[in-house]
């Protein structure tokens, strides 16, 4: 979902050098995103720039639970890259597919140095979804890919908002077959449906809406019953936070990436998988946040992998929103147990 502005000493040292009214001005916040089904015969050029945790003091790179392990603010001239909402990291860490809610999949390699921090992204390409019927996205309000999760058997399950469904891509650039929708999730705002997406230690679905409160501080979600149907749960959060991803930790945790605006912030909240049952009301723990001085935008997808030495990797990434006031930032970091 389109959400908030980037923040912090980015957004001010923006500002600082800009007239105070005029096109200008007006322009950093246009929203430019790309029709659907653009095809290019030549990759993309990625720009990545490095970024630190700490805007005002680079050497910082703790924050609660987590240790910063580098990140990048990734630019293109390609009109269709941007928007990135659910990230997908292979357990080895060496490549990552994400979704876009302009209706594209963005996938490629991840460098990291020798001490196993990001340093950069390699051979990115950028295609156009496809419906159930193997023709490609165009209509805006179809293509609005949100979250993204890989089953067991491997397939890339894909939630969208605005015509809320599941669908499943057996692989990057196929075509996907519709899958079951939880009951009442036609009832969800339009752009506040399943931002939250994540397959549980046995292989069943976790779904988390944005926005179908059911009190105040309650948001909706629900769990598969591992027989293609759905059992209703609720979501605790508060503070102006909602979740926008969700990823399970090696040990079985499921951890929630959460968005506040305004003002920008994010933050991490985990429970135990074994919470996650029909009926329950989930409220994480809250293990890291980021605000303030700290590098932050518009989060919205994240996944986690083990380190064969034991260690836990969480990267996020934010949706631009097609904003030059913007940014996509990948981001690494190691769980701190």
């Amino acid at each position: 979902m389109a959400r908030g502005v980037a923040g912090g000493f980015f957004v001010m040292a923006v500002l600082a050098g800009l007239p105070a009214c005029g096109d200008t001005l007006l322009d950093l916040f246009r929203a430019e995103k790309p029709p659907g089904a653009l095809l290019k015969e030549t990759p993309p050029e990625i720009q990545a720039t490095p970024v630190p945790l700490n805007m005002a003091s680079p050497e910082v790179v703790e924050v609660g639970q987590l240790r910063y392990r580098g990140g990048l603010s990734l630019t293109s001239e390609d009109r269709r890259f941007g928007g990135l909402s659910g990230l997908t990291i292979d357990p080895e860490g060496r490549d990552f597919i994400a979704v876009s809610d302009a209706g594209y999949w963005i996938s490629g390699g991840l460098v990291h140095d020798d001490a196993g921090d990001l340093v950069g992204v390699i051979d990115v390409r950028i295609e156009p979804m496809r419906d159930v019927d193997g023709r490609y996205l165009r209509w805006s309000h179809y293509r609005d890919a949100e979250s993204v999760t890989r089953t067991p058997d491997g397939s890339l399950v894909v939630a969208f908002e605005q015509q809320h469904r599941l669908w499943s891509y057996a692989d990057v650039g196929t075509t996907p077959t519709a899958l079951a929708s939880p009951p009442g999730l036609d009832a969800a705002p339009s752009n506040e449906g399943i931002e939250a997406l994540a397959t549980l230690p046995d292989g069943r679905l976790l779904a988390l809406t944005e926005g179908l409160f059911l009190e105040s501080g309650l948001l909706r979600g629900w769990v598969e019953d591992g027989a293609g149907g759905w059992h209703a749960l609720s979501y605790g959060t508060g503070g102006g936070f909602r979740p926008t991803g969700a990823t399970v930790l090696p040990d079985g945790d499921v951890l929630v990436l959460e968005r506040r605006f305004p003002p920008v912030g994010a933050r991490f909240r985990r429970f135990p998988a074994s919470e996650a049952v029909a009926g329950a009301t989930i409220r994480p723990r809250e293990i890291a946040r980021l605000e303030g001085a700290l590098t932050v935008d518009n989060m919205e997808g994240i996944s986690a992998r083990l380190t064969p030495d034991g260690r836990t990797l969480v990267y996020v990434v934010s949706d631009d929103n097609f904003r030059p006031i913007q940014r996509t930032l990948l981001m690494l970091f190691e769980v701190l147990e």
